[in-house]
């Protein structure tokens, strides 16, 4: 089983130019599904392809297993990487793609088909292996080319947006396949690179949530390593709590109005007095602060201890859930979450329950405070 560590990671591509990479200090265990995810720009892929060989690390250290990888060739690295595009030869079949980089290395014949046999069955391949890629579904296509990362029997498997270029259903059926491969291989580390949520917070045993912009010089590329439930419910700042959760988690500017033993008390644009159940003991009456609740912990205002109310400006229903937006008397919109069969309707005067345990608090510089009530696991 291998493991993956990255010291104090820097990748610069010139002098004159800021890092795309700082700081990264990242331990990903062996057998671990680790997820990069973060805005466009914020270094993810880059990181993904500084772990495979194809980037150089400018400065620190990059260890697969107990091996320095600084200066070795992909090639020698003992990784396989899935790429969006798939990358396969149009020329040759679905076995010959699968099989070329084992003959590359020279295994017997016998044993690469054996191979390939065997990834094509736990891959619902076998009576596609004389196709040409052509002939496949895009689907079919990024299969093929996940087996034949995996008939390498690599260390780790790298996977760059692979379900990007397929549409809602492939990508479901093959995030679920992504997942079985998963557990037939739970000697090798995958790590993961999306843009897209639900593939991150379903595939991870922890995600890596990468900062953009300026924050990377001041704070670094990373802005939150953890399970997915915990960058849900503990999020360390207003980028990650805005970052994570769709509809993301509702904001409202404030300042600090009183401060108790695990609770602070907080002033609204709106002029609603709203508490949050968090250690304030390093705040001050006065000071400004962003009052965060995601839509899924709002609730009715008969279940609550504080709420909020105005206009419903409008309303999404999905099915399985509908998303009311209010307009508060302050301009700012607030988003709840609702049943599925809710009958609210745009222009009707609501009133919700935001509780207090429910809340979150950040300071004026965005991090947030530890929270006195903890919210599930």
């Amino acid at each position: 089983m291998t493991a993956i560590t990255l010291k104090n990671v820097r990748k610069t591509y010139s002098a004159h130019l800021p890092p795309v990479l700082k700081d990264v200090d990242l331990a990903i265990e062996a057998g671990e599904f680790c997820v990069f995810i973060g805005p466009s720009g914020c270094g993810k892929s880059t990181l993904l392809r500084v772990i495979a060989g194809l980037e150089d690390v400018t400065e620190g250290e990059l260890y697969i297993g107990d091996e320095l990888m600084n200066k070795v060739p992909p090639a020698e690295r003992g990784v396989a990487m899935v790429f969006q595009s798939y990358a396969l030869f149009p020329h040759m079949s679905v076995y010959e793609n699968m099989s070329f980089g084992l003959e590359l290395a020279k295994v017997p014949k016998d044993e690469i088909r054996r191979k390939v046999l065997e990834v094509a069955r736990t891959l619902q391949l076998e009576l596609l292996l004389d196709r040409k890629p052509k002939a496949l579904s895009g689907g079919q296509r990024q299969r093929v080319a996940i087996g034949r990362a995996i008939v390498r029997s690599p260390k780790v498997f790298l996977f760059d947006e692979p379900l990007s270029n397929l549409d809602t259903a492939l990508r479901a059926q093959t995030r679920i396949e992504i997942a079985r491969l998963h557990k037939s291989f739970p000697q090798a580390s995958m790590v993961y690179v999306t843009h897209d949520q639900v593939e991150a917070m379903t595939l991870a045993d922890r995600i890596v949530l990468l900062h953009t912009g300026e924050a990377v010089q001041t704070k670094g590329s990373l802005a939150q390593v953890g399970s997915p439930m915990d960058l849900f419910h503990r999020p360390r700042s207003l980028f990650v709590a805005g970052f994570i959760g769709s509809p993301k988690m509702n904001f409202l500017a404030g300042t600090v109005q009183a401060i108790a033993p695990g609770r602070v008390t907080v002033a609204t644009p709106s002029g609603a007095l709203l508490a949050a159940a968090v250690d304030g003991s390093r705040l001050e009456p006065g000071r400004p602060v962003t009052l965060g609740i995601r839509p899924e912990h709002v609730t009715s205002a008969s279940q609550a201890d504080q709420t909020l109310a105005g206009p419903v400006d409008f309303v999404e229903r999905l099915g399985t859930a509908t998303f009311v937006y209010l307009q508060l008397g302050s301009g700012e919109m607030f988003v709840a979450a609702e049943p599925g069969d809710s009958h609210t309707r745009p222009g009707a005067a609501l009133e919700l329950g935001v509780p207090a345990g429910a809340m979150h608090l950040f300071d004026e510089h965005g991090d947030a405070l530890p929270r006195t009530v903890a919210l599930p696991e």
